[in-house]
């Protein structure tokens, strides 16, 4: 049994030494040469050109659209706020008038300085949020702040200036929120006698 164990390693040595060359043959096709000096350096450049373009523009468009967003949510907040001092105004309005019919009907004064005191809370409240009240009473008549509700003649007050507020007008920073409602002075009342 010694042969045929030899005859067996030897055939066994054989196949591998037949599948060794095989798969040389497989690895080592025939094949062109490719020199990379000239081509891969302008490709390579190219490239990241493209790349560093593409991120430059991606950074441009970030931040744009970071702007824009920061822009929209202030925007929003703004128109808000808006709101909100547009609503609470006709109370704040209406608080104004009770108290001034207190005092014309000689309400309790310790009540009446009491509400005083909420008022004034109340005010300071809305000046930390940049409302301001538009003082109207002998002003002239600007129709950006002031909408008037009539002309009467007035001997205190020159021509087309205001002579009395009705409801009074508020400035939210730079931007008119509500305009006052006023009468304005058309000067002293013609005496009948003249013509």
């Amino acid at each position: 049994m010694g042969k045929k164990e030899k005859t067996e390693e030897q055939e066994l040595k054989a196949e591998e030494a037949v599948v060794e060359e095989g798969t040389a043959a497989e690895e080592l096709p025939d094949t062109e040469i490719i020199e990379e000096d000239e081509v891969a350096p302008v490709v390579v450049e190219e490239e990241e050109e493209s790349l560093r373009d593409q991120f430059v523009r991606l950074q441009a468009d970030f931040a744009n659209f970071r702007n824009r967003t920061q822009r929209e949510r202030l925007e929003l907040y703004q128109r808000a706020n808006e709101d909100l001092l547009l609503e609470i105004l006709p109370v704040l309005d209406h608080y104004e008038l009770g108290l001034q019919t207190a005092d014309q009907h000689d309400a309790d004064k310790a009540v009446v300085d009491g509400f005083k005191l909420v008022l004034d809370q109340f005010q300071n409240v809305l000046n930390k949020f940049n409302l301001t009240p538009i003082e109207a009473v002998g002003e002239e008549f600007d129709p950006h702040k002031h909408e008037a509700l009539t002309h009467m003649p007035s001997a205190e007050f020159a021509a087309e200036t205001c002579s009395n507020q009705v409801r009074r007008g508020y400035m939210f920073g730079d931007k008119l929120l509500r305009a006052a409602q006023v009468v304005v002075s058309s000067g002293p009342a013609a005496e009948e006698g003249a013509e």
